[in-house]
């Protein structure tokens, strides 16, 4: 059975709940409660409110005022806007209110919706009937805002829990008005519909993917906090502005550009500044670019070809000589030369560099049978 909880698609290792992500061996969207074997204090009770999470990347926190024995991996009936719906526990206890106070701080306890019950079999039988209509219930809305010509994407389906309710996700580059579409859908799939419009990010997160480096895109395994990229990021990083090898999936700026930011930052606090010239007697010179990893500094004089490698130091004690007045007579003399990589090559250890050596080996030279010579001896 597949994964019915993050639509991924595939059964998780390990998994020992009929195919459902409770074991959290799937690793998507995975959380470790670090804080469970510890006990309360004496008179405090648990914290009542408990992180709940559905399809892909949607999860939302509900009270337990019923005081359920909750564990991580455990199918829950939530309330909904009408009817009910299903989730899987994600967070409980004191990391609950961890993430209460860092995902939402203006979050209201008193206004929070409630864990009606634990899940029951029939319940869930409902629950995976739903996933299992939703792949062509997408195809068929698809085919609906064709014929209406809407300049849109359906890109998720999300059937609630009691199948009274779906919710289409979709992607539009302006305003779509989708009331026909809404009043075919109802007349056709007999279920409320609600139209919520997505990101090219969050589309990309629900659809998955493998990126360039060759692992599955981290918005639709881990990453769950899209914060905005920009190209300084990229000049920070010393990266050429190509948007065909900068872009993701989505189209936008790949989220991993903002992973290594910081570190560049810090370091680059170190280098002097790039756009001033360095003065000396020959001419101005120029920077063209810069490694960080290595604390180099490339700069040429106008109309030559060269360039002239320079450390962070060497090129801050030219910038204060040039404050003063003082004109060094060429950059050449701080110019560091470059360690050349070594090439490994092949070396014949065994002494055997032939392919062809087994099949061109040398023939043995038969000797040939000498015939027997006749005797002399006369027969009696």
């Amino acid at each position: 059975m597949g994964c019915a909880s993050c639509g991924t698609g595939g059964s998780p290792r390990g998994c020992k709940n009929n195919g459902l992500c409770s074991s959290g061996e799937c690793d998507k969207l995975e959380v470790r409660d670090w804080l469970a074997n510890l006990s309360l204090p004496e008179n405090q009770k648990p914290y009542e409110i408990v992180e709940v999470r559905f399809k892909n990347a949607r999860k939302s926190f509900y009270r337990n005022t019923n005081n359920f024995t909750l564990q991580t991996g455990d199918l829950v009936v939530v309330e909904a806007a009408t009817g009910y719906d299903i989730g899987i526990v994600s967070v409980t206890g004191e990391l609950a209110r961890i993430q209460v106070r860092r995902k939402a701080p203006s979050f209201k306890h008193a206004e929070a919706r409630k864990i009606l019950r634990i899940a029951n079999q029939e319940e869930i039988n409902k629950w995976i009937e739903g996933r299992s209509l939703e792949k062509d219930l997408m195809f068929k809305s698809r085919t609906l805002a064709v014929n209406l010509k809407l300049e849109m994407k359906i890109s998720d389906v999300e059937y609630q829990a009691d199948l009274s309710r779906a919710t289409f996700y979709y992607t539009a580059e302006d305003r779509v008005d989708f009331r026909q579409l809404i009043k075919d859908m109802a007349d056709q799939f007999k279920v409320r519909v609600e139209m919520r419009q997505i990101g090219s990010r969050q589309e990309a997160s629900r659809l998955g993917g493998i990126g360039v480096c060759g692992r599955e895109l981290c918005c639709s395994t881990w990453l769950t906090d899209f914060r905005s990229v920009s190209t300084s990021a990229a000049r920070y990083q010393q990266l050429a502005l190509n948007t065909q090898k900068l872009a993701g999936q989505c189209g936008k700026l790949k989220c991993c550009l903002n992973y290594e930011l910081d570190m560049y930052t810090e370091s680059l606090k170190s280098f002097p500044k790039t756009e001033v010239k360095l003065k000396t007697e020959k001419g101005e010179a120029y920077h063209i670019k810069t490694d960080v990893f290595k604390r180099m500094l490339w700069y040429a004089y106008p109309g030559e070809s060269a360039w002239i490698v320079l450390t962070p130091e060497q090129v801050k004690e030219v910038q204060e000589k040039n404050k003063k007045g003082v004109l060094p007579k060429d950059l050449k003399i701080y110019h560091i030369e470059e360690e050349k990589p070594v090439e490994i090559g092949f070396d014949n250890v065994v002494g055997q560099d032939s392919i062809g050596r087994f099949s061109a080996a040398k023939k043995k030279k038969k000797k040939k049978k000498k015939p027997n010579k006749p005797s002399n001896v006369s027969p009696e």
